[in-house]
């Protein structure tokens, strides 16, 4: 195989057309290709007056030929996997998020038929249940933006692209594209799902698993575990005792009824640094100028940005989970809390550009004396900003300027905001302690000069964003992956070892590979 790199496109050109610029430019006659197919494409926006995308092609000949001047490339094959595992219990997998899909997916192919066990409802009426909190107020505490089938990625922008180099981030890619998502997200540099197409890929994962023999369990909360010896030997639900031996907790960051109950069943677990912050709203096309200028020629997808700030006192401000031509969604899981998130279907065609907007908190930041500190610091400030919001799941919201300024905001400008079922003018600075509010506001003024507009005085903040990642950390064997009790497998996001879609559903085969070992 090798690689045909630096194949620069300026037009909107099908996958045949770029593969045959690509075969033309290393002179190889299609007669003699094996097999082709787009490897990478990015947008190089660097020069504002030229801007075009950037492929890269991967070709194998017939008859092993040669091709001068590309990159010869093995590729990575998987291992194989290991099935030792020989028990009469069935596996169970606790949450139905991205870790716990791929733990499934992993095990039913396998031959193992795990029971997934999820709190919220399946996606089709999740999906019924977020709009009626959106548009009503009407909060279920089940079935959410958190909670249910799929996980809290499942509304979001659906971003795939990570800085883990696992050898498994190619076998996901393929998966989401097995269960319905465009053959594209294979190579763009940036690849995205979107809600809408998301809803549908989840769906279709359930009833593969189900025709492999998997059971799931919605609307079923797991209430507490059997620990006998050291070793897991059931979980309870409200009706039923399952009995296992092995249990992957593949929880997601907002389970925090289950973080309470794992604690007092003495599982290990300690606090880790996470972020809090706000969602900041601009015009999307606002970005697209600041990104790409005024005079590209073709269509460009909507633009993106990704933005640090070391701050003066040692924090670290930083944007998040971007969401181009998205929403700001309301994404509480406890009464009388507002949580925000940001969504994006995929096309992003929205009118604002949304990202969480993000300062680092460390445990020595929390007062409360348990492993749990930080969970109660999220909680604490979800629960100001309900009240600051007005007590009706309306999110307290601001224009940079007035934030800036220390003065409630009395109007908003040339951005609406997006967050439903409804907003109110506030002074976030209410909200956050000092140093948060220090950092953020040192952190607009600088990222200003990053990106043009980025600080504008119309721009909106919503509050309150925290579920960003998991505030606790459950310890685990970095080669059997097993808590310190045997059989009980911390994975996914909330158990604290990754950090969106991608790197769950990663830790969710990892686990999987591990249980099918044993």
């Amino acid at each position: 195989m090798y690689r045909l790199s630096d194949i620069k496109i300026r037009d909107n050109l099908s996958e045949e057309q770029v593969i045959d610029i690509a075969l033309k430019k290393y002179k190889i006659n299609k007669n003699d290709v094996k097999n082709v197919y787009i490897n990478k494409r990015s947008v190089d926006a660097r020069n504002k007056n030229d801007i075009f995308f950037n492929y890269s092609v991967n070709v194998e000949l017939k008859n092993n030929k040669m091709v001068k001047g590309a990159k010869f490339i093995e590729e990575d094959k998987l291992p194989n996997i290991v099935v030792n595992r020989k028990s009469k219990f069935k596996p169970v997998i606790v949450g139905a998020g991205p870790a716990g899909l791929f733990t499934a997916l992993t095990l039913v192919d396998s031959g193992i038929s795990p029971v997934i066990i999820e709190q919220g409802s399946k996606v089709e009426k999740r999906v019924k249940d977020v709009e009626n909190f959106t548009k009503n107020g009407v909060l279920n505490t089940s079935s959410n933006i958190q909670f249910g089938e799929g996980g809290a990625g499942t509304f979001s922008d659906g971003k795939l692209n990570t800085g883990n180099n696992s050898k498994f981030s190619k076998k996901v890619l393929e998966e989401f594209v097995k269960f319905g998502a465009p053959n594209e997200i294979l190579y763009n540099a940036k690849p995205h799902l979107g809600t809408d197409n998301l809803v549908n890929i989840v769906k279709n994962i359930r009833e593969y698993i189900v025709s492999k023999g998997g059971i799931f369990l919605f609307d079923t909360k797991v209430e507490d575990f059997e620990i006998n010896n050291g070793k897991i030997c059931g979980v309870y639900t409200k009706n039923e005792k399952i009995e296992t031996d092995a249990v992957i907790l593949a929880i997601g960051h907002s389970a925090r009824d289950t973080f309470k109950k794992l604690l007092e069943r003495k599982v290990s677990i300690i606090p880790k640094s996470f972020a809090v912050g706000v969602r900041i709203e601009h015009l999307q096309d606002n970005i697209n100028k600041a990104q790409y200028g005024k005079n590209s020629k073709f269509k460009l997808p909507p633009a993106e940005y990704k933005l640090v700030y070391h701050a003066k006192g040692g924090r670290v401000c930083y944007t998040f989970c971007m969401c181009p031509g998205g929403q700001v969604m309301a994404s509480s899981s406890e009464e009388n809390t507002i949580v925000t998130n940001g969504m994006s279907n995929f096309l992003r065609d929205g009118k604002n550009a949304n990202s969480a907007l993000l300062v680092n908190v460390t445990p020595d930041d929390c007062k409360y004396d348990t492993p749990l500190k930080g969970m109660y610091f999220q909680e604490e400030l979800e629960k100001r900003a309900f009240v600051l919001g007005g007590k009706n799941y309306f999110a307290p919201v601001q224009r940079v300027k007035d934030y800036l300024d220390n003065i409630k905001s009395s109007k908003v400008g040339s951005v609406l905001p997006t967050y439903k079922p409804g907003y109110k003018l506030s002074n976030i600075n209410e909200l956050f302690p000092d140093y948060i509010n220090d950092t953020l506001k040192e952190a607009l003024v600088e990222l200003d000069k990053k990106l043009n507009g980025f600080a504008d005085d119309d721009a909106i903040l919503t509050a309150v964003e925290t579920r960003t990642s998991s505030p606790i950390q459950i310890v685990r064997d970095k080669d059997s992956l097993m808590s310190n009790v045997e059989g009980m497998y911390p994975c996914g996001e909330g158990a604290g070892y990754a950090g969106g879609i991608m790197t769950s559903a990663i830790d969710g085969i990892r686990v999987a590979v591990e249980v099918l070992k044993k």
